[in-house]
C-alpha cells in the first residue's frame, strides 16, 4: 500500500481506500456478512481510510464499520457525512444544534469519542455561500468531537468557495475519465492551500469497469435505477452525469486503456492515481472480490504523454457535451 498525506492534516492514508455507500444500501441487495468480510480483507491490505455518511443504509454502514474497526480507532481513520437527513436547502439544518446532534449521533454509531473528517454532504450551494456552517464545524473541532473537516461538492464552483476557508482540509470531488473538470483548476489551487483531495465515483457508477451492456438492467432499490434521470439527488451521483446508454457507448470506446493494464477498472483507476494533487480515491465494494480488484490499481502502470492526451481529447470532443447536472 502506498500513503499520502491528506492536505496538510497529517493524516497519511491509503491512496486506494474505500467508501462504504454500496454496503449501506441503494447499491442493491448486500449481506453484512460479505460486507464485514470485505471491510477486514481492505485493512489486512494496508487500507487505513473509510468514508461513509449517517444517511448510507440510514446508518448501517456507519455500524458496520464500528464492528469492522474496534481495536483499531487509532490506526484506521474514518470520514462520515452529515446534513441529507434534513432538508439540505433549510439554514436550521446547519445550525449549531443541528450539527452536534448529527454529529453526536454518528459518533454513537460509530463507537467512537471523535470523528477524523467531518464532511458537509453536498450541501445546497447558497449555503456555502452564506458559510456560516464553517463557524459551527470549527466549533465542534474546540470541543473536540472532530478532527478535521471537509466538504463534499457536486461543483468545481463549490469546490472553489469552499477553499476561502482556511479550517476546510479536504474537498471530496466527483473525478474520473468521464468528468475531468477538477483537473483543469480546482487541484492546483486546493494543493496551493494544503487541502485534500478524496476522490468519489471513480469508476463512474460501474461504467469505467467496461463490463456493462446497454441491455442491462438494476434492482429497484439501486441509484442506478432509481436517479437514472436525477429524480432523486443530483444525476451527477450517478454515471458521472451521463446517460446509462450514452455512458456504456463512450465506455465502448475506452476499452483501449485496459491493454497491458489487467483490466478497464484498473486502468481508470490509475488514471486518478496518476494526478499527485489527488490523496485518495475512494472506490465503493459489496464483497471481497471487489476489494481485491480495486487495489489492482496500485501495481497498474502509469499512462504516458501521449496515452493522456488522447485521453484529454476523447473527454473534450465526445464525453463533455453529454454531462447532465452541475459539474
Amino acid at each position: 500500500m502506498n500513503y499520502r498525506e491528506l492536505g496538510n492534516t497529517g493524516m497519511k492514508i491509503s491512496e486506494v481506500s474505500f467508501g462504504t455507500w454500496a454496503i449501506g444500501g441503494s447499491w442493491g441487495t448486500t449481506t453484512d456478512a460479505e460486507s464485514l468480510s470485505a471491510l477486514d480483507d481492505a485493512i489486512d491490505q494496508g487500507v487505513n481510510f473509510f468514508d461513509t455518511a449517517d444517511v448510507y443504509g440510514d446508518g448501517h454502514s456507519e455500524k458496520l464499520l464500528a464492528k469492522a474497526t474496534k481495536g483499531k480507532e487509532e490506526d484506521i481513520y474514518i470520514a462520515t457525512k452529515f446534513c441529507r437527513q434534513g432538508d439540505i436547502h433549510a439554514a436550521e439544518t446547519y445550525s449549531y444544534e443541528q450539527v452536534k446532534a448529527y454529529c453526536e449521533a454518528s459518533l454513537r454509531r460509530l463507537e467512537r469519542d471523535r470523528i477524523d473528517l467531518y464532511q458537509i454532504h453536498c450541501p445546497a450551494t447558497q449555503i456555502l455561500e452564506d458559510g456560516n456552517v464553517f463557524h459551527v464545524l470549527d466549533r465542534l473541532q474546540e470541543e473536540g468531537k472532530i478532527r478535521h473537516y471537509g466538504v463534499s461538492v457536486e461543483s468545481v464552483e463549490e469546490g472553489l468557495m469552499c477553499l476561502k476557508h482556511s479550517n476546510v482540509k479536504s474537498l471530496q470531488v466527483i473525478f474520473n475519465l468521464f468528468r475531468q473538470k477538477p483537473s483543469e483548476e480546482l487541484f492546483e489551487q486546493a494543493k496551493a492551500q494544503g487541502v485534500g483531495i478524496i476522490v468519489r465515483l471513480p469508476l463512474a457508477s460501474g461504467l469505467l469497469t467496461g463490463k456493462f451492456k446497454q441491455s442491462d438492467t438494476f434492482e429497484e432499490d439501486d441509484h442506478r435505477n432509481f436517479n437514472n434521470d436525477g429524480k432523486a439527488f443530483n444525476v451527477g451521483e450517478t454515471f458521472a452525469g451521463l446517460g446509462f446508454q450514452k455512458g456504456v457507448e463512450l465506455a465502448d470506446q475506452l476499452k483501449w486503456i485496459a491493454d497491458g493494464r489487467g483490466s478497464m477498472a484498473e486502468a481508470s483507476l490509475r488514471w486518478i492515481l496518476d494526478h499527485p494533487e489527488v490523496t485518495t480515491i475512494i472506490p465503493g465494494f459489496k464483497n471481497t472480490k471487489q476489494v481485491r480488484q480495486n487495489l489492482q490499481a496500485l501495481q497498474t502502470p502509469s499512462f504516458s504523454k501521449e496515452e493522456q492526451e488522447r485521453i484529454n481529447d476523447f473527454y473534450h470532443n465526445e464525453v463533455k457535451q453529454h454531462i447532465r447536472g452541475i459539474y
